[in-house]
């Protein structure tokens, strides 16, 4: 069982964040989308310039979480959807290495690369994104020389966990479910 918060046992963080996620959902069980409150200062994210997808679009993306976040409506309704069960941080991860991979200045991938391992990678992040042992080793041994892949390998998993974990909820969600009304 998990005893004190000094010497918790990696399953004990995994049980804690499925608590978070649970509590999350059974706060927040809106009747509709626009009943959603999100629970701190910031505005929700409104797709820009984008226009609602047709029901052929949307219901692609109940097999491809590629073709999900390749429409930024998509991603905008996926990116509510995980900031209402309070389980954004795997997708705001995932933003950050898209977001990486465009700088071609050396000093400024060197500057990215230690923030994103500050705000996701590192022990006790703030935003700390569930990846195994190995993948977080082979991740800062990459940031010794940023170089474009350098989070490649924790992007994949953290891919791979939102295709098997994320998706699955979003698609039962009513965020989803609106839009193949």
């Amino acid at each position: 069982m998990c005893k004190g918060l000094a010497a918790l046992p990696h399953s004990c963080l995994e049980r804690a964040k499925e608590i978070k996620i649970k509590l999350g959902i059974l706060l927040q069980k809106p009747d509709s989308v626009g009943d959603i409150v999100i629970p701190y200062n910031e505005k929700p994210e409104k797709p820009a310039k984008t226009h609602k997808p047709s029901l052929d679009e949307a219901l692609l993306w109940r097999d491809s979480l590629d073709k999900l976040l390749q429409n930024n409506y998509g991603l905008a309704s996926f990116k509510s959807f995980l900031k209402s069960e309070f389980s954004e941080e795997n997708l705001e991860f995932w933003i950050a290495c898209e977001d990486y991979k465009k700088i071609k200045s050396p000093a400024k991938m060197a500057e990215k690369a230690k923030q994103i391992y500050e705000e996701f990678i590192q022990t006790e992040a703030p935003k700390e994104v569930n990846i195994d042992h190995f993948t977080k080793d082979i991740t800062m041994k990459n940031l010794v020389e940023p170089s474009l892949s350098s989070f490649d390998m924790a992007q994949k998993r953290i891919h791979a966990l939102m295709e098997k974990d994320s998706l699955p909820r979003f698609v039962r969600s009513e965020f989803y479910q609106e839009l193949i009304k």
